[in-house]
């Protein structure tokens, strides 16, 4: 799985909210930065060309779709962000949020909770 751009990757969460929809329905959900619409297009079709979405066609027109789920995305890119960010390690993951007060005390007995779980 190829590793998107800030740009692929916002139009994904986009179709991915939308399930379907034509270029100028995804330039109307893009609130900052908006790309020309022959740029979007473009970015669109390189997201159909890496295998992330695919279309169907009315005419000259195409409705663009997601064929890679957010879950199946989400996978690989958490793996290597740990492994760049955080030498690999989950503990180091969750020590950071911590630190950081974006996880409280009763969030991290829940992930415990569910890891006894499993």
């Amino acid at each position: 799985m190829q590793k998107l751009t800030n740009k692929e990757e916002e139009i994904m969460h986009i179709l991915w909210t939308l399930e379907k929809a034509f270029v100028k329905e995804i330039a109307a959900e893009i609130t900052t930065d908006k790309p020309h619409y022959n740029t979007l297009s473009t970015i669109v079709r390189n997201l159909e060309e890496k295998g992330y979405v695919s279309h169907h066609a009315f005419g000259n027109t195409h409705q663009y779709y997601p064929i890679i789920s957010k879950e199946a995305y989400r996978k690989p890119v958490m793996h290597s962000a740990i492994e760049s960010y955080f030498n690999n390690s989950y503990k180091n993951m969750v020590s950071f949020f911590a630190k950081e007060e974006k996880i409280t005390a009763e969030e991290l007995r829940e992930i415990i909770e569910m890891i006894e779980k499993k």
